[in-house]
């Protein structure tokens, strides 16, 4: 029947829950994807029941068609980035992948330089990329190579910052932008 978590019912049955199932076929699973996957890998580590895959830019886009087609991961939860603001690979995009039949999580993340942030686009993969990409494009300033429509979100198009990058002043940049005129004081009654 499966390894599981034993239960006692109310009937006074022991069962096993579909919950241990799930857990050592999502976990059977990321140990197959790791060791098929390990030449486009540079690093694995696991935290808290999750694991992350850390890639190179180089490998990035066939360890992602492989997991989207290969392996089933039919879920892009969001995608993040962090500005680490050292020398060399200076920004890290990290993809929070899921399979939900499997109900497993999956986290890979690709360093790129800050001389040039790109990475190519997996929009075609997962549309909910098109948002988040659009995203990190308007605030980190990472540009994804073959995205549709790579317009900023919030900003004009025109301003030339990414205010999420560490170097950015927490006040922003004086005259940058236009602020609405302020209203007159209004008299109490």
């Amino acid at each position: 029947m499966g390894f599981g978590v034993g239960f006692l019912g109310l009937d006074g049955y022991v069962g096993v829950r579909m919950v241990g199932v799930l857990y050592f076929y999502g976990m059977s699973l990321i140990v197959r994807v790791q060791e098929e996957l390990a030449p486009q890998l540079v690093e694995v580590k696991q935290y808290a029941g999750e694991t992350t895959f850390l890639t190179s830019r180089e490998h990035f886009l066939p360890l992602m068609e492989a997991l989207r087609h290969k392996y089933g991961f039919d879920y892009l939860v969001d995608i993040g980035a962090v500005d680490h603001f050292e020398d060399g690979l200076r920004f890290e995009v990290v993809y929070n992948l899921m399979h939900l039949e499997a109900r497993v999580r999956l986290r890979v993340k690709v360093r790129v330089p800050e001389e040039d942030p790109r990475l190519p686009t997996v929009s075609h993969l997962w549309p909910s990329a098109n948002w988040h990409e659009r995203e990190a494009w308007d605030m980190m300033g990472i540009r994804f190579e073959g995205h549709p429509d790579l317009r900023r979100m919030y900003l004009p198009e025109d301003f030339g910052y990414h205010p999420l990058r560490k170097e950015f002043p927490l006040l922003g940049i004086p005259g940058t932008l236009p602020l609405p005129p302020k209203d007159p004081p209004k008299p109490y009654l």
